[in-house]
């Protein structure tokens, strides 16, 4: 059977440099054009990678829309990874309860979240508790 994610469905000629149309459009924010979306996620899939993410692991992520978000489910998929977006609503208490039932290999927060979840991720013996805000910033993308 095979494989017909998203970022499969996605790549090919749209990721070629001559590709000028846009990805994703976002208010008050430059436009993800096509031919930048592949590096950009290229460089999220080395990150995951880098914490030992491999096809079939869970990556949950409770942030913002934004397009680090959508950068980073692609990623996931192009990792052959199970993306698992949380609300950004629920408490620590109900993400404790997702986590402890998913047990993924990565949980991406809110910077201003990471105290209140990081107790919850090592109680559970979460391996990697990493941020990213909509702005394109946090520790997931500093490594």
């Amino acid at each position: 059977m095979k494989n017909h994610n998203l970022y499969l469905r996605l790549s090919g000629d749209r990721f070629l440099p001559a590709e000028d149309r846009a990805f994703l459009i976002t208010p008050g924010c430059e436009p993800l054009m096509y031919c930048d979306l592949n590096s950009a996620c290229g460089r999220m899939h080395s990150r995951l990678l880098s914490l030992d993410v491999k096809p079939g692991d869970r990556v949950m992520v409770q942030v913002d829309k934004s397009a680090e978000a959508v950068i980073l489910y692609l990623a996931c998929l192009r990792a052959g990874a199970i993306y698992i977006p949380l609300n950004t609503a629920y408490t620590a208490a109900e993400v404790d309860y997702f986590m402890g039932d998913a047990e993924p290999q990565v949980f991406v927060c809110q910077p201003g979240q990471k105290d209140a979840l990081l107790a919850v991720a090592e109680r559970l013996g979460v391996p990697h508790v990493l941020t990213l805000d909509e702005h394109g910033s946090g520790s997931l993308l500093d490594g």
